[in-house]
């Protein structure tokens, strides 16, 4: 979910550098932020997936990685200019 909702930001994020190291960084930022959902049944899977598309959650997932975005485009450690998105 996490990786879905990093690429369909991504496109509205011009400045941004994207390489793998970048893509990285943001989504470990979010993931570390988040809470962890563990599920080992098909069925927790489909609980698990619909607690987590509600329109809450999914703006608080959306806040996250734009904070991220933000967090590693002034600082990436891919060597490229630091960039400050608005």
């Amino acid at each position: 979910m996490v990786q879905r909702e990093y690429e369909a930001l991504r496109p509205g994020l011009r400045g941004f550098c994207g390489c793998a190291t970048c893509r990285g960084d943001v989504l470990v930022y979010a993931l570390n932020r988040l809470t962890p959902h563990y599920v080992s049944t098909p069925q927790g899977e489909v609980l698990t997936e619909l607690a987590l598309g509600s329109d809450q959650e999914r703006a608080r997932l959306s806040v996250i990685l734009l904070e991220g975005f933000r967090r590693v485009a002034m600082a990436p450690r891919c060597g490229a200019a630091p960039v400050r998105l608005t």
